[in-house]
């Protein structure tokens, strides 16, 4: 386990079964790292029943923000603005009491919140949602996988940059290989917005000495032996995600050389933001915070800034390709 202190606001009442599955992978995750401390943001007396199952060193490690409002998975993403769980969590890293935020609420929810409570950085209109999955030849790094539904070839290309810069920074993928994900290897293939992203992906220039290699197929995540990174639309990516947890369980597990992907890092806002499936367990939400307090020790979300600032943002401008409503 990585060293360093990780203060990781909890939003105690995003997800299908909150609050009871995000106590329970509170818990945890907090009993498993020595150094994370625990902005718990919900209710006083769901955040008074977890802190009462601690011992005392743990409960000094662990405080409470109360607030009583929800986002619900069937609410529209502007609810975020109001003074809900999500929201406030949000403020709590912008107002330096938090170092990473963790929901397993609306992922729509969660990217207005983090966009507008934390900025986006520059030349990225549509933050990702990135999520690592484990191949036979090594973790593949697949985005967007549901923080963009509808994207324009400039935002595919510009996630390609975003790709690159987290699998060296996260993972330490060494001149990571970027594919974008198509019905077929030849040029040409797939549908009008995988033609147009193809060139677009090709002319971008990628950092990390990462390389475009052109399309890959689906069964290229599971292998991992063509491309590091995997490049989508965030409605194929969320849809393959499932997909591919579904078959990790009827396999009964994921490969042996890493876990099922449980949580996925949102790259674009000035902040380390970590989204839950909203169907997420008492594991997964602990796999969630653990993922939240290795991207702050390592400073990735700003390394990835920081790379992303080498990069030109105007390769292909797409001047109307907004996920936020003004």
């Amino acid at each position: 386990m990585e060293p360093g202190t990780a203060r990781i606001a909890v939003d105690l009442l995003g997800g299908d079964e909150a609050p009871a599955v995000v106590v329970g992978g509170a818990l945890r995750a907090v009993r498993t790292d020595p150094d994370l401390h625990l902005l718990l943001v919900g209710p006083t007396e769901v955040a008074d029943g977890l802190i009462d199952a601690l011992d005392p060193e743990q409960r000094s490690r662990v405080t409470v923000r109360p607030v009583r409002t929800a986002v619900g998975m069937a609410d529209h993403p502007t609810s975020a603005r109001a003074d809900s769980t999500v929201r406030a969590a949000v403020t709590a890293v912008r107002d330096g009491l938090a170092d990473a935020v963790v929901s397993a609420g609306s992922t729509g929810a969660t990217v207005t919140a983090a966009a507008l409570g934390l900025g986006r950085w520059t030349g990225v209109r549509r933050p990702a949602l990135v999520a690592t999955l484990p191949a036979v030849a090594g973790p593949v790094v697949l985005l967007d996988v549901g923080g963009t539904l509808e994207s324009r070839p400039a935002t595919l290309a510009r996630h390609a940059v975003l790709g690159a810069a987290y699998a060296a920074v996260a993972h330490a993928v060494a001149a990571p290989r970027v594919g974008l994900l198509s019905v077929g290897t030849e040029a040409g293939k797939g549908d009008r917005l995988r033609r147009a992203a193809d060139p677009a992906l090709a002319a971008v220039p990628l950092p990390c000495d990462a390389r475009y290699i052109g399309l890959v197929e689906g069964y290229d995540i599971s292998l991992g032996a063509r491309a590091d990174v995997v490049v989508t639309d965030g409605f194929t990516g969320n849809v393959l995600l499932k997909a591919i947890e579904g078959a990790y369980a009827m396999a009964g597990g994921p490969p042996a050389s890493g876990g099922a992907p449980r949580a996925a890092a949102l790259l674009g806002v000035a902040g380390t933001v970590v989204v839950c499936h909203g169907a997420a367990r008492p594991d997964d939400v602990a796999s969630g915070i653990a993922l939240a307090a290795h991207l702050w020790r390592r400073g990735a979300t700003d390394t990835v800034a920081a790379l992303l600032d080498g990069v030109p943002h105007d390769f292909a401008p797409d001047r109307n390709d907004t996920e936020v409503a003004p």
